[in-house]
This record gives C-alpha cells, sequence and structure tokens, in this order.
C-alpha cells in the first residue's frame, strides 16, 4: 500500500512539474467553466502516430489557474471548494486532485479525468450551461487566466 501511495505521489509531482511548462494559453476569464475550443486527441484509441500510450488510457486534464492583480485568490478556492467541485461531479468529471503551488500563491492547479475526449467536452457544455454554474461564476467573480494541457497515460504509467 505505501509504494503505490509513493508511486502515486511521484506520479502526480510529475504531472505537477508540467504545469511549469504551461505558457500562453487562453485570455484570461473571469471563472468561466466552458473552454472555448475541443479537446484534441486525448484517452483512449490516440491516432497511431502517437506512441508510448496507453490503449485504455483516461483523458487526464491538467488546468493551471492563475488569479489575475485586483482578483481574490481564497474567492476561487472558496468557489472550488464549495460550489465547483460538486458541480465537476454532478457532471461526470472525475477529480483526481487540487494543487495550491508553494512557489506560485495566486495559482491553483488541478487535474480531472475522463472516459475519452468526446466525454470530456460533454461534461464541459453541460457544466457551463448548468444553472447552479452560472449563478455561482456571476456571484463569485474571479479573473483568472486559464492554462490547459490534455494528456494520455502512457503505457508503463501507474495511473490509466
Amino acid at each position: 500500500m505505501e509504494k503505490r501511495r509513493a508511486r502515486t505521489g511521484a506520479c502526480l509531482a510529475m504531472i505537477l512539474a508540467l504545469a511549469g511548462l504551461v505558457s500562453g494559453g487562453q485570455a484570461p476569464q473571469a471563472g468561466r467553466g466552458a473552454p472555448p475550443a475541443p479537446t484534441p486527441p486525448c484517452g483512449p484509441n490516440l491516432p497511431g502516430d502517437i506512441k508510448n500510450v496507453t490503449k485504455d488510457s483516461r483523458c487526464f486534464e491538467l488546468r493551471t489557474y492563475t488569479v489575475q492583480p485586483g482578483s481574490s485568490l481564497d474567492l476561487l478556492h472558496s468557489r472550488f471548494r464549495d460550489h465547483t467541485t460538486a458541480l465537476f461531479k454532478k457532471h461526470g468529471m472525475t477529480i483526481i486532485g487540487y494543487w495550491q503551488p508553494v512557489a506560485k500563491p495566486n495559482t491553483l492547479i488541478y487535474l480531472l479525468a475522463y472516459k475519452d475526449g468526446a466525454a470530456r467536452d460533454a461534461a464541459w457544455a453541460a457544466f457551463g450551461a448548468d444553472p447552479e454554474w452560472v449563478k455561482t461564476r456571476t456571484a463569485m467573480q474571479v479573473n483568472v487566466q486559464v492554462d490547459n494541457v490534455f494528456m494520455s497515460a502512457t503505457d508503463y504509467s501507474p495511473m490509466k
């Protein structure tokens, strides 16, 4: 059990390290939940030119929210803690975890998993249209820069 936790922890540490590779990304958003573009190929049954991934991987999405000047990181955490997490679950998103980078105090990083890219797109569409989300994002506005990375598990990854 301890070895499994250590491997999972090491995997998550490597995933979080990827967050440092994310740059540019999308324009700042006032806490909008719907992404602007469809998901690239992600999860199972990837095109043949993508090597070293397992055929049964879920689609993973690493999201990094950087709170812009004048907005509140505490409000963002409250929104996730009190509202967004339940809505993610309601719409079939699997939450792997949330992290607060210690060297980037204005940032929230989280990892979601979906059956595949189509399931991801459907979940975000339903989430973005959910009246409870519309009410929450209006009441708890936070201006964030959103960056995301789509991933499939390697054929040797302990997490699939």
